[in-house]
């Protein structure tokens, strides 16, 4: 197979279990509403999938290089496999399983998703193919396969039921590993098992290069924010709002779908005209617009056309913090760190997940559904928008020879032991 077609075999790969994600993100807060009936408790199992997907996105990137990331990506994509499917069982084996089973399924995803896209920088400087173009490129289909797989998981829900709509999830696992591991070989080095590290060594590397970086803090901690919202929405808002005004689970698919639609638009009006606009402007506006603008449809209208309107508006202007963001990793993170501060910046802008799907929940229950989103909305806007005050050089990237000292100061830093990826 040509170092092309292996670069397209493990994108496809990836977004495979991509797919089979978006539909899990449907099918379980459904399973329980059906089985338990408790907002609390639906932001309780997204909180245990998002917290330890969290934590393994960074605490586990030294040992995926120590065992080599493609044989770690067989190994969990399996592993998943085999835990999604039994997390359709959990109406017979109890909340508590669920729960646990959520978890595990949460940290073994976080592992497959960071090994998978260390892999493809290396292999796509052995297709020639440019990095911009495939994280543009990936960014788009990702988008594509959000808009499909969020409808989508609201029609098997009706068609099949979410225990076989789960079922699909886990086998979208299985397919990955199979592909990965038949077709997909090693692209450099990268791919192989590293030379060992100190464990502690390796992460304090990651840890000291962003920890000096305020710019890059300060947009993945407004990103953390953002995500802390999205979730609680994604959790419980949304499939409550759904079951109280369209009674029909394939609304939470097509609030979803027209989100990811939205992205997607956005997503190609970015690759257009982003790069010529001031990334500091670019980065503010999608972000007060994705948020807190989706929370108060939901809390102040029962329309279906508002709430999939703003839905959609919304969605275009995400798509510009995620490209905003990356770009801004690629260029002033040393190539010897990539990989363990990749993690670790995943780890952070992921940190609102869990804390969003339990504030989700409890605010509910507390407070009742539209005070609680008209709360939320204000929190929204307090912390996403006026930390970026503090982004005052997005414009541009640290000289070049900046990031050559700012690594040489710290053996762990510059990578000693580890393989540039």
């Amino acid at each position: 197979m040509t170092p092309r077609r292996q670069l397209y075999t493990l994108v496809g790969a990836d977004l495979i279990t991509n797919l089979g994600t978006r539909i899990s993100i449907v099918a379980i807060p459904w399973l329980v509403l059906e089985t338990t009936g408790s907002p609390t408790r639906m932001g309780l199992v997204a909180a245990a999938e998002a917290l330890p997907y969290m934590l393994s996105s960074a605490l586990a990137t030294p040992w995926a290089d120590r065992f080599g990331v493609r044989r770690t990506s067989i190994v969990v994509d399996a592993a998943s496999a085999a835990v999604v499917a039994v997390v359709a069982l959990a109406p017979w084996l109890g909340f508590g399983a669920l729960v646990a089973l959520v978890a595990v399924a949460g940290a073994l995803r976080g592992i497959g998703d960071r090994v998978k896209h260390v892999m493809f920088r290396p292999a796509a400087q052995r297709a020639g193919v440019p990095l911009i173009r495939l994280t543009s490129a990936y960014d788009g289909l990702s988008r594509g396969i959000t808009l499909f797989g969020a409808v989508l998981g609201g029609l098997l829900i009706d068609w099949v039921g979410v225990t076989r709509a789960i079922w699909i999830d886990a086998g979208t696992f299985a397919v990955c590993a199979l592909i990965v591991a038949l077709l997909v070989r090693p692209a450099s080095v990268a791919a192989q098992p590293a030379p060992r590290e100190p464990y502690l060594a390796a992460l304090r590397g990651g840890f000291a290069h962003l920890r000096t970086d305020r710019m890059l803090m300060t947009m993945l901690l407004v990103v953390s924010a953002l995500n802390l919202f999205a979730n609680a929405s994604i959790a419980v808002y949304i499939p409550l709002w759904v079951a109280d005004v369209l009674a029909d689970p394939a609304g939470i698919g097509l609030l979803l779908g027209i989100f990811a639609g939205g992205a997607l638009l956005g997503n190609l009006l970015f690759t257009v005209a982003g790069p010529r606009l001031p990334r500091r402007l670019l980065f503010a506006l999608g972000v007060a617009l994705s948020g807190a603008p989706r929370l108060l449809a939901l809390a102040l209208s029962d329309r279906l056309a508002v709430v999939a309107t703003v839905t959609f508006l919304s969605g275009i202007a995400i798509a510009a913090v995620n490209p905003l963001l990356g770009a801004a990793l690629y260029e002033r993170v040393p190539d010897a760190l990539q990989t363990r501060v990749l993690g670790i910046a995943g780890s952070v802008a992921f940190l609102g997940l869990p804390v969003g799907a339990l504030l989700g929940g409890a605010s509910v229950d507390v407070f009742g559904f539209t005070p609680a989103l008209l709360g939320m909305s204000v929190a929204c806007v307090l912390l996403t928008v006026v930390p970026l005050v503090a982004v005052g050089d997005a414009e541009r990237p640290p000289p070049a020879d900046r990031l050559t000292a700012d690594a040489g100061r710290d053996p762990a830093a510059a990578g000693a032991g580890t393989t540039p990826t």
